[in-house]
């Protein structure tokens, strides 16, 4: 598959730099609201024109959220210059800060699939009723109870 190449030097119309970076332009736009990349230059005709070191970036935004970085995370790591040792310093903090939060993620993804695993264990089909679907009855009740009496409605769970 050949990557889309640039309109002479006017550069990617944003259908094509959603293709050359593999960032839908909705997402581009919102990235360009966000300010993770800088508004694109206009042609006369008023259409957006990306840039080499535009479609780059995107593509690194695109990479950074595939690996479930927060928009400010990456924002952080696309302001770093890959030269600089302090640079490189904030980059490590960056990451770790980052796989805090992963870490935490486990931790809550392990506890769910305990407990998953108790509630499809509760139930084995034999009884007269679904004791997995009375459980998260039960469940709903229970959090709307707590919820009315904390004054807030049920949270996700993870």
């Amino acid at each position: 598959m050949s990557l889309p190449k640039p309109h002479a030097t006017q550069g990617y119309r944003i259908g094509e730099a959603a293709a050359a970076s593999g960032v839908s332009a909705a997402n581009i736009r919102y990235y360009e609201k966000q300010g993770l990349i800088a508004p694109p230059g206009r042609g006369d005709n008023s259409y957006r024109f990306y840039s080499d070191a535009d479609v780059h970036a995107l593509r690194f935004v695109r990479l950074c959220r595939a690996m479930d970085m927060s928009l400010d995370e990456v924002r952080t790591l696309l302001g770093l210059d890959l030269r600089s040792k302090a640079d490189c310093d904030a980059a490590c903090v960056a990451l770790d800060a980052h796989l805090g939060h992963v870490r935490e993620r486990l931790d809550e993804l392990r506890t769910l699939e305990k407990d998953l695993l108790a509630l499809r264990n509760s139930c084995d089909g034999s009884d007269a009723q679904c004791h997995i679907i009375e459980s998260l009855h039960e469940r709903a009740d229970a959090q709307a109870l707590q919820g009315d009496e904390r004054g807030t409605s049920a949270t996700r769970h993870v």
